[in-house]
């Protein structure tokens, strides 16, 4: 007879306990844009909603924005850092194949012996990480869970590109998943399209990128670095045929309606589609709708910790509020949950 394997004590309930952004220094305007792609601030706010963004500068880094990010959600939860059990951090903009940024973070925290690891989803990639924690606090495998979303999607941006360069942005924000006594985070509605790669991707792959740098090399010519490239006709399409049926089924997998949100809080891409979801949902007036994208721009990954903290921040919601949440895009991919929003620091603690 096979040993008898023992396994972890599972927990009932999980929920986001604290919740903590980073935004960089540097504002953007769009006026700083518009020359290099033949546009206007009137274009740019028509097209995607977007007045300004933040890029990093030299000295935020992916691991610094996540870190500090993670710190003041640590703050929200009043949990030390030690308490962590596990690091789970959602980026498509970590320059470097290894080691994860998820697992430098958690040396930064103070943690020591700690999983550690990187979701790439892309701008889906913070719901998806969400999924991951709250399984893992279910399953008994932690207590805790540290989840950040963070972008430093400037290094990746063509100046000149017409369709991308006054989308993108940076920043980070985490929460903190632990046990609850009310469940706070809804089974996630996702999945993904591989057969729609070509709506957002790196234009050429490293191995690409190589074997051009070494051909410039021999020839005395330059290379050109690998960039963002989006069609934002076709993910726009998707975007507002297909993710009405994934928000009505991350509502009914938590037995909730739109009746029954306060917020609603999705992926910031573009201020028209958040519009079109709005009326496809039929959602309330009293219903708070997060459009940090005018202020912050599309920070994939970050844009869902990012806007709900705005909405926190703003009075517009409140802690313990039921909140429908939809990442969506390069993939394609999306992911959706119901939760209930947790705990920010007030702006006078972060001073």
């Amino acid at each position: 007879m096979p040993a008898h394997i023992a396994t972890a004590t599972p927990v009932t309930h999980a929920a986001m306990l604290g919740l903590g952004v980073y935004r960089p220094r540097r504002v953007v305007p769009n006026a700083e844009i518009v020359d290099r792609i033949d546009s206007s601030d009137e274009w740019i706010r028509t097209r995607s909603g977007i007045a300004e963004r933040r890029w990093a500068e030299p000295d935020e880094t992916i691991v610094s924005m996540s870190t500090a990010a993670a710190r003041d959600a640590l703050a929200a939860a009043d949990l030390a850092p030690e308490k962590v059990d596990a690091v789970v951090l959602a980026t498509s903009s970590q320059m470097v194949l290894g080691p994860s940024a998820g697992a430098v973070v958690a040396t930064e925290l103070g943690l020591h012996d700690t999983p550690a690891f990187d979701v790439s989803a892309g701008c889906a990639g913070f719901c998806y990480a969400l999924a991951d924690a709250a399984s893992l606090v279910r399953a008994g495998q932690a207590r805790y869970v540290l989840v950040i979303g963070v972008e430093r999607l400037s290094d990746l941006l063509d100046p000149a590109d017409r369709s991308c360069a006054f989308i993108f942005a940076d920043g980070a924000g985490a929460v903190v998943v632990g046990p609850a006594e009310a469940e706070g985070i809804g089974p996630a509605a996702w999945g993904s399209d591989g057969s729609q790669t070509a709506a957002i991707k790196q234009d050429k792959d490293f191995q690409e990128y190589f074997a051009e740098v070494a051909a410039a090399e021999a020839a005395g010519g330059t290379s050109v670095r690998p960039y963002i490239r989006m069609n934002g006709q076709a993910v726009f399409r998707w975007a507002v045929t297909f993710l009405e049926k994934a928000c009505r089924d991350a509502l009914d997998g938590a037995g909730v309606t739109v009746d029954d949100l306060d917020a609603f809080v999705p992926h910031q891409a573009n201020i028209r589609i958040t519009d079109a979801l709005v009326r496809a949902l039929r959602v309330p007036d009293s219903v708070a709708v997060a459009r940090d994208i005018i202020e912050t721009g599309n920070t994939s990954a970050a844009s869902i910790p990012m806007a709900m903290e705005q909405l926190l921040r703003s009075g517009a919601a409140r802690p313990g509020d039921t909140a429908l949440l939809l990442g969506f895009g390069a993939g394609l991919a999306y992911a959706g949950q119901v939760v209930h929003l947790p705990t920010v620091l007030a702006t006078e603690d972060r001073a």
